[in-house]
């Protein structure tokens, strides 16, 4: 096969195959029958075997790139001698550019002069030379390390690593710097003779993590240093030393993945003035495993020193805590779980009295659907449960230990009837036995059964419009009945009661076991649903329920107390997927609120803002002496390229105080992050003070897996 056969159009595609007579190999390995490709318009065979190709030159070997102004092969040395503009793209995204090289023919050894390593299309190093070594290390000298742009309009980057020599590991993808200097604007500002970072292609690497710098009024002025392990390729640990004027602080952070699971385990250990000579701590852990049979395993584990402790350090702003293990499955027609849960409270009001609330629980449910044919049609659903609860109180009544046992019977089909009338059946049947200890008002066991049955009747019209819009009216009508027959038992699990579109319509509204509704009621409800093609529409809905008898089985709030319940109004509104309003409120004949929750929202590219508002009045029966009246707001402002500003805030309007508020301003560039916070909790009580945190992050993107913002202000 001879070179003319390669000839088109003044350019030269030559395949260079090993051991071939009339072509060149461009291999190390002479055995090995590896094909490359050269692109260029003109190529001219010299010597002995030798090849000079001139003008747009392309080389493609093993998936790396090469572009140059010239090439030229010495066969007696396997080598390339190229003058650039030099461009080498390697499989790994790994860029070369040099003004000269010399480079073995495989293009992975060799030296380039006058160079740039870019690595992830992120972090580039300028150096006087490059060498490859070993296709695996390459040797930078007299280098300057950047992820900041860098052009005539921008000529000194941000921040800048000066050093002697950079070697690059591709395989461990960690950098090695000698005498390395950084620099802010040009400035040096520290020194190290010896630095090791990670590319930005690796994920996971044992080093210092970015610091931050914290000021709390309760614990003074402080720093945290975190330092991550890699313990193999499935787990790790995040060890964070946490100084401040008034605390000693060792933060822990421990993570795992298995083949069917993970787990993750946070805490921290201190010793500070708040308490003194005390040693104070808190673990938190979650893990989720997948087993056998579509089963799932989960935990959570949760224990604190103290009440205070977590606000103190503002590690979290949880009142409860919950240990738990739970096994689950759910499949098409069968759910099946069982766990169990214990609570501690931290809530000053519930200490005192802690003994006296649950705190172990056991749970188990199993529901499976059946589809049965013929006459009866519809679903069917069995349900079988079992739950027991413990107080450590030994006192009668204040220590009551509860457990039951429960089965249940639901059945439900519709049809469609003229006029596209909907109409549905249920019937239910629920019994349940019980065993009460230390509560001298109840016998120790006692049993009841409910039965249920109701019809609803829905009748959705539609109407297109002209312009695309659709219109859905659905007035909907409900009739039910149930009865409890047997023995009164302690209410513990449906004490609130939430009346909301969801349950308008239910047989039973009671979240729990212990209490079912009774006796003979309506519901009706009116919703209007409208959707445009312009991506904006809304839904409206109206209800109420009607008893033939009061049988004060519900509380004011609820709304569902007396012989008719409040007004049940709700709506949900959308402007082009830019602004959208959720609401819901109850009113009763007087037209006076009972309850409302309100949540907005206005989201686009550069502004979001949300708010929620809550008003509740008091309820005796619901532990409740004042009403509840609260609003809370977040928003984020992203100002330019670069600048983002967040604001949040939640305030108790009742008591005319803000509770919590906080402020973040954050930079952010193609290489440089810095994070501002301001935060301020306002409330108090006998375990914790009003605190304001200040805190500070800095990042230098470019060295491990962190992404910077692709805005590149050197053009124009």
């Amino acid at each position: 096969m001879g070179l003319s056969q390669h000839l088109r159009a003044g350019r030269l595609a030559l395949a260079l195959l090993a051991g071939s007579v009339s072509t060149i190999a461009l291999t190390a390995a002479p055995v090995a029958a590896q094909t490359a490709s050269l692109i260029a318009d003109h190529v001219r065979v010299v010597g002995n075997g030798g090849l000079v190709a001139d003008g747009n030159v392309v080389v493609l070997f093993e998936g790396t790139r090469l572009t140059a102004t010239k090439v030229s092969y010495d066969k007696a040395t396997n080598t390339l001698s190229i003058i650039g503009p030099i461009t080498i793209t390697r499989p790994d995204g790994t860029v070369l550019v040099a003004d000269e090289a010399t480079l073995s023919a495989d293009l992975r050894n060799g030296i380039l002069t006058s160079a740039r390593l870019v690595l992830d299309q992120q972090l580039q190093i300028a150096a006087a030379q490059i060498n490859r070594v070993q296709d695996r290390y390459t040797q930078l000298s007299r280098v300057a390390a950047s992820s900041c742009h860098v052009c005539a309009k921008n000529p000194v980057p941000l921040w800048q690593i000066r050093a002697e020599r950079v070697v690059h590991d591709e395989k461990e993808r960690q950098l090695y710097f000698h005498h390395a200097q950084l620099r802010v604007a040009d400035v040096p500002i520290f020194y190290l003779p010896r630095l090791r970072l990670p590319d930005p292609t690796l994920d996971r690497a044992t080093g210092f993590l970015t610091p931050k710098i914290r000021t709390n009024t309760t614990l003074g002025f402080g720093i945290s240093v975190p330092y991550f392990v890699k313990l193999g390729d499935h787990a790790d640990i995040t060890v964070s030393p946490y100084i401040a004027d008034k605390t000693r602080t060792l933060e822990l952070r421990y993570r795992q993945a298995f083949r069917a699971g993970d787990i993750q385990i946070d805490g921290a250990v201190s010793r500070d003035s708040i308490l003194e000579d005390e040693t104070r701590f808190y673990v938190f852990g979650e893990g989720e495993f997948q087993l056998p049979h579509d089963f799932t395993l989960s935990f959570q584990l949760q224990e604190v020193s103290d009440p205070g402790y977590l606000l103190d350090y503002g590690y979290s702003d949880q009142d409860r805590l919950r240990n738990a293990i739970e096994v689950m499955r759910a499949r098409r027609d069968e759910f099946a779980f069982a766990g169990i849960t214990r609570y501690d409270t931290l809530r000053a009001s519930e200490l005192p009295i802690s003994d006296q609330l649950p705190f172990a629980q056991i749970d188990a449910f199993y529901e499976r659907r059946f589809h049965p044919g013929g006459f009866i049609g519809g679903e069917l659903r069995t349900t079988l449960s079992w739950q027991a609860h413990f107080r450590e109180s030994q006192l009668d009544i204040l220590g009551r230990d509860v457990a039951r046992i429960g089965a249940g019977l639901d059945w439900r089909r519709d049809w469609i009837g003229p006029a596209g009338l909907v109409i549905e059946g249920q019937a239910a049947l629920d019994a349940d036995i019980y065993w009460i200890e230390q509560d001298s008002r109840y016998q120790t066991e006692q049993s009841f059964a409910t039965p249920s049955a109701g019809v609803t009747l829905r009748w959705p019209l539609s109407r297109v419009g002209g312009n695309g819009t659709v219109d859905v009216l659905e007035p909907v009508a409900a009739l039910a009945w149930s009865e409890q027959v047997g023995a009164d038992i302690p209410n513990e699990d449906s004490q609130f009661v939430e009346f909301d579109q969801g349950n308008l319509f239910d047989l039973n509204r009671f979240p729990g076991s212990d209490r079912r509704e009774e006796g003979l009621r309506a519901a009706v409800g009116l919703s209007w649903t409208r959707h445009t093609p312009s991506g904006w529409g809304f839904t409206l809905a109206a209800g109420r329920v009607f008893r033939e008898v009061d049988l004060g089985q519900f509380t004011d709030a609820s709304g569902l107390a007396g012989q008719n319940s409040d007004w049940l109004l709700g709506a949900a509104v959308n402007f082009g997927g830019h602004v959208s309003v959720q609401g819901r409120a109850l009113l009763d004949d007087d037209f006076g609120l009972t309850k409302s929750e309100t949540r907005a929202a206005w989201l686009t590219d550069e502004f979001q803002i949300a708010a929620a508002h809550i008003w509740v009045i008091e309820d005796a029966a619901e532990n409740r002496s004042t009403p509840t009246h609260e609003l809370r707001l977040d928003s984020a402002w992203k100002v330019g390229d670069f600048w983002t500003i967040t604001a949040d805030g939640s305030f108790d309007v009742e008591e005319k105080q803000a509770t919590r508020a906080s402020f973040g301003l954050e930079y952010r560039n193609e290489c440089l992050s810095v994070d501002l916070s301001l935060s301020r909790r306002f409330t108090t009580s006998i375990n914790v003070e009003p605190t304001t945190d200040f805190g500070l992050q800095f990042e230098l993107i470019g060295f491990g897996s962190g992404r910077g913002a692709a805005v590149n202000k050197c053009n124009g």
